[in-house]
């Protein structure tokens, strides 16, 4: 494979979860180039380049990921395909469904993957929170609370374009574990603004319905909230589970602690999210759920399992899309938007 980019999101959330996997990193293509960075890289077999048509004309490279700034995605996504490679994209994919519906018809007529880059399915609370559904402790889901907040105070002014802002950039994640475990919503209903400087262009907040029948599942990022808020909060008819502090890979990672180090990502007990349910006898029954280890990685063992084996891609088409349509009718209607179904 190869990595288009060689920056944070290529050196965090991709590099440390490829190299613990058959895979082998043949060029990295970074149009400017740091030697300083390239030293000491963990395979001395890789090569640095700024010349993408040495990657892209070598018929040894199957799959290019493309970690570089939102606006570039489609440019490299395309020509990427053209060349009769599969592409893996960070997130946001692209800049709208238009330019989405491009790349998968282009993927599609030459046989090719095109995916998002869609990490989170696979962090440690997204997980835990599935198997507490798909296990029946809570009976019917009804309602649910996806939060992603922190306190970080910014009052500067922030101008940009509309995948520069808090709703693309963190949005698509939560959206996407949604869809993942759901499905297609009937409508959406949004709030979102720059909630620190209200001139600024860019959002910092955004609160997020999407209403299925007889299920709602809301997702929020605040900026300024001092005290926490559960990372998930799920109610049933049988019960209720509550889940606080988010996936340990990504504050793992920032220490240098790596995929494959003892204790990786693994959550402490006192975080362990805690279920209340009834059992067959009607007694109210409380106790904690360990967290499931998430990992990142996953998404190219699924991506390994598509090209070999034929297997259904992660992402499917569909719900990228889904994905596309929910933030662009977030940033131009800010209302509701009705899904046609």
């Amino acid at each position: 494979m190869a990595i288009i980019g060689f920056g944070k999101s290529a050196n965090r959330y991709h590099i440390p979860y490829i190299k613990e996997r058959d895979i082998k990193i043949k060029y990295i293509y970074n149009h400017r180039r740091h030697p300083d960075k390239e030293k000491g890289f963990y395979d001395s077999k890789t090569i640095f380049t700024d010349d993408l048509n040495q990657v892209l004309k070598d018929p040894e490279v199957q799959l290019v990921t493309i970690c570089t700034p939102p606006s570039t995605h489609f440019k490299y996504g395309k020509e990427v395909l053209k060349n009769g490679k599969n592409v893996l994209i960070e997130k946001p994919f692209v800049a709208d469904q238009k330019e989405a519906k491009e790349l998968f018809a282009l993927a599609n007529e030459k046989h090719l993957l095109a995916m998002p880059y869609q990490n989170r399915r696979f962090d440690g609370d997204c997980l835990t929170l599935k198997k507490v559904i798909d296990l029946g402790y809570i009976g019917k889901p009804l309602l649910l609370e996806s939060h992603f907040d922190k306190y970080r105070p910014d009052t500067d002014l922030h101008e940009g374009l509309q995948v520069d802002g808090q709703f693309y950039g963190l949005g698509v994640h939560m959206l996407d574990q949604i869809l993942g475990l759901f499905g297609k919503p009937q409508t959406v209903s949004y709030d979102i603004r720059a909630i620190q400087n209200p001139d600024s262009t860019v959002d910092d907040y955004y609160e997020t319905q999407l209403l299925y029948n007889n299920f709602k599942a809301t997702v929020v990022s605040n900026p300024l909230a001092a005290r926490p808020y559960p990372r998930f909060l799920l109610h049933g008819t049988n019960g209720s589970y509550v889940k606080y502090d988010i996936d340990q890979q990504e504050n793992d990672l920032k220490l240098g602690i790596m995929p494959g180090d003892e204790h990786f990502g693994i959550d402490t007990p006192n975080q362990f999210g805690i279920v209340k349910y009834k059992n067959q006898n009607g007694d109210w029954i409380e106790k904690q759920i360990p967290t499931v280890n998430g990992d990142y990685g996953r998404v190219y063992d699924s991506i390994i399992a598509t090209l070999e084996n034929g297997a259904p891609k992660l992402v499917s088409d569909d719900e990228a899309l889904w994905n596309m349509e929910i933030l662009e009718a977030g940033i131009a209607e800010k209302g509701m938007h009705v899904f046609h179904m």
